[in-house]
């Protein structure tokens, strides 16, 4: 396969895993959030509540404010929101539109966990973060809030990550004055944390590798099983007991963490009396694990200040 052909399968693959995730996030969002009437974080939140407190369709609100965002983004951040934030900015205008108008009218009555709130809250929201965690491995984006936040960012020092608090924080706030529900705000609150942390899990739970530093009699031996039967490489780092003033060699075993207990039991096979540290990393990137993704634009970027 030619180096262009994998450009494109790998971009085809990527617009399909977006699309699929764009269609998960809708329905999640209103087949369990935005019809049990629970206000969630983001844009999706803003415009429910502007559906409930006006009674017009959540597509108005969500659609003409996220296109209006996209075109702002588009002239202060120039093209550091992607094609596929455009991509999805057009395909959810489509999808809550279509939602909305054809299939909640059809479906309303078999909508799941009826009268369940807050099972609705806690499945809704897992789904919701699985989603977005589809979407942004991909370099996707949904828009709404993320432009507003990234817009702040480049002008005031304050993070992306807490402008997006603030944002949840009024608008979830601001629900109290269409329902005067504190029950509603309770499950608000829930589902954004909920929402929050499926998304961090989904995102880098499946990335999370362990790093072993191994104290051990036999370092050589220990290596060379580490290496033959589980294909892990193995560095030796150089150590010096601070009491006996011996110099000795500590086997660092760098792996996913499914192959941790694995690990674990070679290192037992061949000393029952080593010392172990498990220490869990995010992210690992080199042979073997994910590679560092930099984008052709960057790359000529660089390329023209060595230059």
């Amino acid at each position: 396969m030619s180096s262009k052909t994998k450009v494109i399968y790998q971009n085809v693959r990527d617009y399909v895993m977006v699309t699929f995730g764009l269609l998960l996030y809708l329905v999640a969002y209103f087949g369990f959030i935005y019809s049990h009437e629970i206000t969630s974080g983001g844009l999706a939140g803003i415009s429910s509540v502007i559906s409930w407190a006006f009674n017009v369709p959540f597509s108005l609100p969500y659609n003409f404010i996220n296109l209006s965002l996209l075109f702002v983004a588009l002239k202060v951040l120039g093209w550091r929101f992607s094609l596929k934030t455009v991509y999805s900015v057009l395909i959810l205008g489509v999808g809550t539109t279509s939602v909305e108008k054809y299939v909640l009218p059809l479906m309303r009555d078999y909508l799941p966990l009826q009268g369940q709130t807050a099972m609705a809250t806690v499945l809704g929201s897992i789904l919701i973060g699985l989603s977005l965690a589809i979407i942004f491995s991909r370099n996707g984006s949904t828009g709404g809030t993320d432009i507003v936040a990234a817009i702040v960012h480049k002008y005031k020092p304050v993070t992306i990550g807490r402008t997006l608090m603030y944002i949840d924080a009024v608008t979830v706030v601001s629900s109290w004055f269409v329902f005067h529900d504190p029950d509603k705000l309770v499950f608000s609150m829930i589902q954004i944390l909920i929402t929050n942390f499926s998304l961090d899990y989904f995102l880098d739970g499946t990335k999370q590798s362990v790093q072993f530093l191994i104290m051990t009699r036999c370092p050589d031996e220990m290596a060379k099983k580490i290496m033959t039967e589980l294909n892990r490489g193995v560095t030796f780092l150089k150590g010096e007991g601070a009491y006996s003033g011996e110099e000795k060699k500590i086997v660092m075993v760098v792996a996913r963490k499914s192959m941790g207990n694995e690990i674990l039991r070679a290192v037992k096979e061949v000393d029952q009396q080593a010392f172990i540290t498990k220490t869990t990393t995010s992210s690992v990137y080199g042979e073997g694990f994910d590679a560092i993704k930099v984008s052709e634009r960057r790359k000529r970027r660089e390329q023209k200040e060595k230059e």
